[in-house]
Parts: structure tokens; C-alpha cells; sequence
């Protein structure tokens, strides 16, 4: 019998305001500053999950409007979907999840993420509406021809 590899499924969402600036927590766990989601449920669809995602992590309902990307961490086999969406109702506040909760800009973004949760934000603020398919190994990406770039 075929053994197939296994790969969990994550979602998250990139939420703007009418400035363009982009909901983000300070992930209790890490420390780190990412947009909100997590893993989905096995019962749930992709627009399900990132809107229980959100609401537990920033206490505010979403709706997804398109697919922004999609992110293969290589080494861990995790598939990230990435979401733009709106705000539907709630005001972002601090949760179990999270330690905070801001409205970044663009620069922001770049300056205070990690390059692999950046790139996400960033693809997903794009006007092209193709979603982007990248895969990186946790710190670096793979260009088109499987070689890490800096």
C-alpha cells in the first residue's frame, strides 16, 4: 500500500481598513507579529476556518473575499491559504491567542514580520488578482527553479 505524505492546512487573512492598513497580532506563543489564522478543522471549509481563525484571535467576523496565495513551508508541510477579506462587525481587541492587536501599514509590515509572513501580507494587498503559489523552508523562499534565494 501507497503511503502519501501528509500536510496541514492553515489559513489566515489579510484584513484592511478604509486606510489600507492591515489587522495584525502579536502571537502570544512566539511573540512574533503575523497576520491572524491557524490551522483548519477536518469539518470545515477554507472560508469557515479563516473566519473562526480570526474571531479567535482579534474577536472581530470577517467575510473572505478571494484567495490571495498559497505558502508550502517544505520542511514542516504545511499549506498556508491566504485570504483577503473585510471586516463584518467587532472591534480588534487582545484574546488568548493573541497579546496584540494593531492596524499596520505596508512599511510596517515589511519592517516588523518575519520575510515569509511579509510576503503573504504583501501578495495579498497586490492589485493582481492571481493568487501568488510560494514555497519556502521556513526562513527563505524557492524561486521558480527550486533554488533558495537570500
Amino acid at each position: 500500500m501507497t503511503q502519501f505524505p501528509r500536510h496541514s492546512v492553515s489559513v489566515a487573512a489579510v484584513v484592511t481598513d478604509d486606510g489600507g492598513r492591515v489587522l495584525v497580532i502579536q502571537r502570544r506563543d512566539n511573540g512574533a507579529w503575523e497576520i491572524p489564522g491557524g490551522i483548519l478543522e477536518l469539518d470545515e471549509t477554507p472560508q469557515a476556518g479563516v473566519r473562526r481563525e480570526v474571531l479567535e484571535e482579534t474577536r472581530v467576523e470577517i467575510e473572505p473575499e478571494r484567495l490571495t496565495g498559497i505558502y508550502k513551508t517544505v520542511t514542516a508541510g504545511i499549506v498556508a491559504l491566504v485570504f483577503r477579506a473585510r471586516l463584518v462587525a467587532g472591534t480588534p481587541a487582545a484574546t488568548d491567542e493573541a497579546a496584540a492587536v494593531d492596524w499596520w501599514t505596508a512599511d510596517q509590515v515589511t519592517a516588523g514580520m518575519s520575510e515569509v509572513f511579509a510576503v503573504r501580507t504583501l501578495d495579498a494587498l497586490r492589485a493582481d488578482p492571481t493568487p501568488a503559489v510560494r514555497s519556502h523552508d521556513g526562513r527563505r523562499f524557492v524561486d521558480r527553479h527550486g533554488q533558495y534565494t537570500r
